[in-house]
């Protein structure tokens, strides 16, 4: 009853950051190790085997949280939700929380109430912090494959939000979309100069 929890999206100028809390539980699975190592393909059959073999919570925190409590906060309270919906699922609580990073949330959410301890570079050194990466990764993605089918123009699909030459070149033209994290330097320093915003039209075609 140890859970893994680990962050996705930290760092795009875009999306929602996602947390993910693993019981890892049964049989072992092969191939855990960190998200971002992991091709693509992978990542999603891995995540697919721990959902089903695993006890699984998923927390988001969004844009606008992002934006009125800044990125760390958001990132404590997506952890958080994570873990109260894992002990939804389990029906109690875990015995300690493991997290990938130098900080928990313990003393700086007060909704926070478990045992936890940081592991810096724990998704590489815990099987179920390696899990927890693979599932908030996998879960982020797939939310910003999504978002690409409402903003086409920025190509959330290929850089699932994150500073590339080529989404800055659609920043620069379309201005920021409602996905936008508008606290984030390059988003905030184009409102500087007045350029429009996409947050009223229709997006889609």
């Amino acid at each position: 009853m140890i859970a893994g929890v680990d962050e996705a999206g930290r760092g795009p100028l875009a999306g929602p950051v996602v947390a993910a809390a693993v019981i890892l539980c049964g049989k072992e699975i092969r191939g855990l190790r960190d998200s971002k190592i992991l091709s693509p393909a992978d990542r999603a059959k891995l995540a697919r085997r721990i959902r089903e073999r695993c006890h699984v919570g998923v927390g988001l925190a969004s844009v606008a949280e992002i934006d009125a409590i800044n990125i760390f906060q958001a990132t404590m309270l997506a952890m958080t939700r994570a873990v109260i919906a894992l002990c939804e699922e389990i029906g109690c609580d875990p015995i300690e929380i493991l997290v990938d990073g130098n900080l928990t949330p313990r003393g700086r959410r007060d909704e926070w109430r478990w045992p936890a301890r940081a592991i810096v570079g724990g998704d590489a050194k815990e099987r179920c912090i390696s899990a927890a990466s693979i599932v908030a990764k996998q879960h982020r993605d797939a939310l910003m494959i999504d978002e690409h089918q409402r903003h086409p123009h920025y190509g959330f699909a290929r850089h699932k939000g994150y500073g590339t030459p080529q989404h800055l070149a659609a920043l620069r033209t379309h201005g920021p979309s409602p996905l936008h994290r508008r606290s984030f330097a390059p988003v905030a320093q184009l409102q500087l100069f007045d350029v429009p915003s996409l947050s009223s039209h229709t997006t889609s075609g």
